[in-house]
């Protein structure tokens, strides 16, 4: 795989860039080429095997994009060892949680990441993380900062141990089946799941798909800007461009640092030919007005794509004609952890076919898109709505759940038996074309980053004055979505605001700060059945103001419920004026 991915070009053309590091300060690219990218690599994987990591062994990465992160991915797979990235904004238990999950004999990881003009603390995180890991033998720790960071006995200075390491290091020979990596995603039960993706079917999609979608060319710069820790930052900034022998960009700073001109100003410097990124951002920026982007020249740009959640109309047409001056082509892709890459985009297609604004429409290669009724029948026909299913294999979809087949076959192919369930709802319109309408169950959608409702709730279940917590997603205008929370207290306690903080700081510790609930409203109890199922529908009804149509609410226990949490939803909304 590795060989495919750098050997290959480094014969060819062993000086072409592979990488242009962003860095979050403005302005100091780093420009890495193929035959540094490898020698990286080569050191950065002997260092690993001389500390005892072999093939088949799980090694967590939990550092901001960088080069050396992306050799870190690049030296498990050439050792055949699994790596695991975690999002760097993930707390020190959700890394904790993941490195217990698969067993990682060791975390690789920087003294310090810095994000929009702030350090934090990933040394300290992982210190936190690895005191209840009892699996993990070395903490490799690279130096993003010139700060010092207290060293233990199993931490290892991993650019001190690289510069002393052989710069070959001969690839270990893979099955086409063998584990490549590992990604944890969140489902709708509150635990994590580690998706397995394997070598060969993986990269080819990763890269064919790179390929047609964006219309790659040879000495076009690819600017996704994806963080590794996510499935687009593995497929589209990793393993799809530099099996294509692409220059790809690592961007390691926000949309608004140091101000909403960063990504455009950017895109002059680097001349940035293919441009992906995610509709939350793009509504964000929408919000500063045109004058940021005007402000650089695009004319480099071609093609545009969002990813991680449904595009809306609004952020759609800006992007086209603000950003991409109506002259680019602007590909809405819908894909999952799951798939590996994307399923049904506008591209490929014929030159110049239709482009219809925020749908994905087109099923890609090998990609057969099914939708089905409530009763698991197909639904022949267009104009027509329902669950989104695959119904034929392909080679970028995910082989298992680490350490749980029966989940994996539970959570995809149980609903619909023969077919892949994705989780979400689909509408196929009168030319046959796909968009897709979102979750059809306990899970949202926050700045493009999937999370499970339950782990919010379990998270907060934890906190001693609150014995039930339900959450639900509502529409956001700049993040898509947002956590809205409704707890019941133990005590009617007078410390509700108290509480509320407490609450907070408990999720951002459990997870990561963007899953910190926008709203939290106390009710004396939830809308329950009579089998003590939570009716979260009702909830989001009461959120979305559609209480007029609440529906059969036969099934509760006691229906006075539903008035008493409106009339404390009223009474919230005009407190903090929603």
């Amino acid at each position: 795989l590795t060989v495919n991915c750098l050997d290959r070009h480094v014969e060819k053309s062993p000086n072409r860039v592979a990488l242009i590091w962003e860095r979050d300060e403005p302005g100091t690219a780093v420009h890495v080429t193929y035959r540094e990218l490898l020698d990286l690599t080569c050191r950065l994987a002997n260092t690993l095997k001389k500390y005892g990591i072999q093939k088949g062994d799980r090694v967590a990465i939990y550092m901001s994009v960088s080069p050396l992160s992306v050799a870190a991915m690049l030296a498990c797979a050439r050792i055949g060892a699994v790596h695991t990235v975690v999002f760097a904004g993930f707390s020190a238990e959700s890394l904790a949680g993941r490195i217990m999950d698969s067993g990682c004999k060791a975390v690789i990881t920087y003294n310090q990441g810095v994000r929009g003009g702030r350090t934090t603390e990933l040394k300290t995180t992982v210190d936190e993380a690895v005191k209840n890991c009892p699996s993990i033998k070395h903490v490799f720790v690279a130096q993003r900062t010139d700060n010092k960071v207290q060293m233990h006995d199993h931490d290892i200075p991993l650019e001190e141990e690289m510069a002393r390491a052989a710069s070959v290091c001969p690839p270990e020979i893979m099955d086409s089946e063998d584990m490549l990596f590992m990604l944890y995603t969140s489902g709708s039960t509150g635990k994590p799941k580690g998706i397995v993706h394997t070598q060969a079917g993986y990269l080819l999609y990763a890269a064919l798909t790179h390929k047609y979608v964006f219309d790659y060319q040879q000495g076009d710069v690819f600017g996704c800007v994806a963080d590794i820790g996510w499935i687009t930052g593995h497929s589209y900034v990793v393993y799809g461009p530099l099996c294509n022998g692409a220059t790809s960009v690592l961007f390691e700073s926000t949309p608004v640092y140091p101000d909403p001109g960063r990504y455009w100003e950017v895109v002059q410097r680097l001349k940035i030919n293919q441009f992906y990124g995610a509709p939350t951002a793009i509504r964000l920026l929408l919000n500063y007005g045109e004058e940021w982007v005007k402000k650089y020249d695009r004319s480099s740009l071609k093609t545009l794509g969002s990813v991680g959640e449904p595009i809306n109309n609004e952020a759609w047409q800006w992007f086209y004609h603000v950003v991409g001056e109506g002259r680019c082509t602007l590909v809405d892709t819908w894909w999952q952890t799951e798939t590996g890459g994307i399923c049904i985009a506008p591209r490929p297609s014929e030159k110049k076919a239709e482009i219809v604004p925020a749908m994905a429409m087109r099923p890609f290669f090998g990609i057969v898109p099914v939708l089905m009724d409530e009763n698991g029948k197909v639904i022949e026909g267009n104009d027509v709505s329902g669950a989104l299913c695959i119904a034929q294999p392909w080679p970028g979809m995910a082989r298992t759940i680490y350490g749980d087949q029966q989940r994996f076959v539970d959570a995809y192919f149980k609903a619909y038996p023969g077919y892949y369930f994705t989780g979400d709802g689909a509408y196929r319109n009168k030319k046959g074309y796909y968009q897709i309408t979102g979750r059809m169950d306990d899970v949202i959608n926050i700045s493009g980053h999937r999370l499970g409702t339950a782990e919010i709730e379990d998270a907060m279940a934890d906190h001693p004055e609150v014995p039930e917590t339900a959450v639900i997603g509502y529409p956001h205008k700049i993040k898509g979505e947002g956590a809205f929370a409704f707890i019941v207290l133990k005590e009617q306690t007078a410390h509700i605001d108290r509480v509320k903080e407490e609450l907070k700081t408990i999720v951002a510790t459990k997870i990561a700060k963007y899953a910190v609930p926008d709203h939290i409203l106390v009710v004396k109890r939830l809308p329950k059945t009579r089998s003590g199922k939570i009716m979260r529908r009702l909830l989001r009804k009461v959120v979305t103001e559609q209480s007029s149509n609440m529906g059969d609410v036969t099934t509760l226990d006691d229906p006075s419920v539903v008035k008493e949490i409106l009339d404390a939803y009223q009474k919230y909304k005009e407190k903090s004026s929603l």
